[in-house]
């Protein structure tokens, strides 16, 4: 019981450092409680919005997806072997615009993945724009999630690291001018204390 007792008048002890009334404490202590408590609110505020711009780029890739339409390409080529070092090949292809006109161009295995070892006159799925020009596929809908659960948690990590390292040069340069001091006030105080001995 003691035990959580101490445990649990740590941080109150902590906070009392940088907010209360203590005679000793220096005004580079509380100058570190202040930044202490901004980059707390900084990384609150970005944990907080985090969900929200990760939101925002899962609806954008979901209009994005909504702009394309499927169509089927035919390769006038055979397409690129199936090698896994190789990996970005091209094929000519012909296909037709959601306009109807007929479009021949090159594909590439990022935005066609299925020419890859496919022979010439293969049929193969493509996405295309309002002006037939193709475009790598739309991502589903849980990989449109994942990509932003993985970029708000990327955002959350990134603030953190960033304020983290922030605090530390804060903390660098408050030890820094906190010596400074000793050393100023050692040097008016130690040669009282020598002579006394």
């Amino acid at each position: 019981m003691a035990d959580h007792v101490r445990a649990s008048a740590r941080p109150v002890r902590l906070a009392r450092l940088f907010v209360g009334r203590n005679k000793m404490r220096r005004p580079t202590d509380r100058l570190e409680g202040f930044v202490v408590v901004l980059l707390s609110a900084v990384f609150v505020a970005a944990v907080a919005a985090a969900p929200w711009f990760g939101g925002r780029l899962y609806h954008s890739e979901r209009a994005g997806a909504a702009r394309l339409h499927p169509a089927t390409a035919v390769l006038t080529e055979r397409g690129p072997s199936e090698n896994y070092l190789t990996t970005l090949g091209e094929a000519t292809a012909r296909w037709r615009a959601p306009d109807g006109r007929e479009h021949t161009g090159v594909l590439t295995t990022v935005i066609a993945p299925a020419i890859s070892g496919a022979a010439a006159g293969s049929r193969v799925r493509v996405w295309l724009t309002e002006s037939g020009q193709p475009q790598a596929p739309p991502p589903g809908g849980f990989e449109a999630r994942f990509s932003s659960v993985v970029f708000a948690f990327a955002a959350v990590c990134g603030a953190a690291i960033a304020l983290v390292v922030c605090y530390w040069l804060c903390r660098l340069m408050l030890d820094r001018r906190r010596l400074a001091g000793w050393a100023s006030e050692w040097s008016l105080t130690g040669p009282r204390w020598t002579t006394r001995l």
